[in-house]
């Protein structure tokens, strides 16, 4: 009884950056990132690239749907802080939406999305029980997905943005961000964390207190999109002197 009481109180605890619940997934999906584009690179034809990249699109969104589902029936699903609408988790149950139409409009919103807000995730994971809970394999699924897609879309589909993106994204942001203001007081929630900051370390935590880091956020949205286009724009410089 001592043994399964201590097994089910180290599941729920909140995973710790550094930790192997942080590196291990991170590790397994570049692996299986880089092995997905190579085998789609050499092996499908185009129209077997796109269904590829799009079932595990479909993959990523049901996993998510699967897991607000399973919430609703069994746990104590609660509206202000379990609706999938922080970035992420909706942009997971859209993606598939991105991988059918392939629109440039769509991915010049979402390289920046995803990169910007994925990353943060990955770097300083805010999971509330480790491995082998559904909330763990959820997170991972979701962040990881998300970056594996864009990352697809970028050497498979040969999309990628331009100086416009940086502020077509930026707006785009913009927009997502007054909805969730209005969700928020609507609910009194913290989607987007724009009532307080996340509980786990994040890199919030070094731009003030409330309202402080929402103001430097947006303040440094649009450099923070600039440093993510630069190296697509080194690359399109190259590419051109190569072709000069």
């Amino acid at each position: 009884m001592h043994i399964l009481y201590s097994t089910v109180s180290f599941l729920m605890q909140r995973v710790v950056m550094g930790s192997w619940e942080h590196f291990v997934p991170i590790l397994i999906a570049i692996l299986l990132g880089l092995a997905a584009i190579r085998y789609a690179k050499r092996n499908l034809n185009v129209n077997n690239q796109y269904r590829f990249i799009h079932f595990i699109a479909i993959g990523v969104s049901l996993t998510v749907l699967s897991f607000h589902l399973h919430k609703m029936m069994f746990g104590d699903y609660n509206i202000q802080k379990d609706l999938p609408l922080y970035l992420c988790s909706l942009l997971a149950i859209l993606i598939p939406v991105f991988t059918f139409y392939r629109k440039y409009w769509m991915y010049e919103i979402l390289v920046f999305w995803i990169i910007a807000g994925t990353l943060q995730a990955v770097i300083t994971p805010d999971i509330a029980s480790g491995f082998p809970t559904f909330d763990y394999v959820r997170y991972w699924v979701v962040h990881l997905g998300l970056l594996l897609v864009i990352s697809y879309a970028t050497v498979i589909f040969k999309m990628t943005p331009n100086f416009k993106s940086v502020f077509k994204s930026f707006f785009a942001l913009q927009l997502y961000f007054l909805i969730m203001m209005l969700v928020n007081y609507l609910l009194n929630a913290n989607y987007f964390y724009l009532s307080q900051k996340p509980q786990s370390a994040s890199l919030l935590d070094y731009f003030g207190d409330w309202p402080i880091y929402i103001i430097v956020v947006q303040l440094i949205l649009v450099p923070y999109f600039l440093v993510i286009y630069l190296p697509f724009y080194l690359f399109q410089m190259k590419g051109k002197r190569n072709n000069q």
